[in-house]
């Protein structure tokens, strides 16, 4: 590692992984090593270029992960890069299920974090989707037919209430579980209130 300070919040999430531990060590030695600030940020180690935020190292059951926060726009020749669902615009993940592997790709993940760290600099900015271009359920629309109120009172909050709805109510495979998410936030949002006000 080069000597980049080491942030001890990131030492103290290192000590307490139980699971990834040295993929999570050895994910943290390669971004040190590119000059990035490590910081701490979502309970996860961040790395940030001037305060932006590059790329986050983090965990789930099955994998470990870098997250690079403008991945959208990186060119990706190796194919690695995932988006995580369908609803995340800029995010993408390199991920890895041991230390192998990240051994393996360490040239690769330098490139990567490298254009990640270029993309910043050149001041490049993801388009994201307008609110209105997220499609709205038909458990939803059902309702607004059966209560045009409802829909008068919906299209009065703002976009970002509205984007946090149509995602919420979209998420469930289940077309009963649609209808609940549905159902429980009438009244609120007949009350002209967000999701999580």
């Amino acid at each position: 590692m080069t000597n980049n300070k080491l942030n001890p919040k990131v030492d103290a999430f290192m000590d307490k992984a139980k699971k990834w531990k040295d993929e999570y060590e050895m994910l943290r030695g390669i971004i040190i090593d590119t000059g990035l600030t490590e910081d701490f940020k979502w309970m996860h180690p961040c790395y940030t270029l001037e305060k932006k935020n590059i790329v986050l190292i983090h965990g789930f059951k099955e994998y470990c992960a870098l997250l690079f926060h403008k991945g959208s726009l990186m060119k990706d020749p190796e194919g690695i890069l995932i988006q995580q669902t369908e609803n995340v615009q800029a995010a993408r993940q390199i991920r890895f299920r041991n230390a192998r592997q990240i051994a393996e790709m360490e040239d690769t993940l330098k490139a990567y974090i490298q254009e990640a760290i270029e993309v910043e600099k050149a001041g490049l900015k993801v388009e994201f989707k307008k609110h209105t271009e997220y499609s709205i359920p038909e458990e939803l629309e059902s309702k607004f037919a059966e209560m045009p109120d409802l829909k008068t009172a919906f299209e009065a909050l703002t976009p970002g209430r509205q984007k946090a709805y149509l995602y919420y109510f979209s998420q469930p495979k289940q077309s009963k579980t649609r209808v609940s998410r549905v159902e429980k936030y009438v009244e609120q949002i007949l009350d002209g209130k967000g999701l999580n006000d």
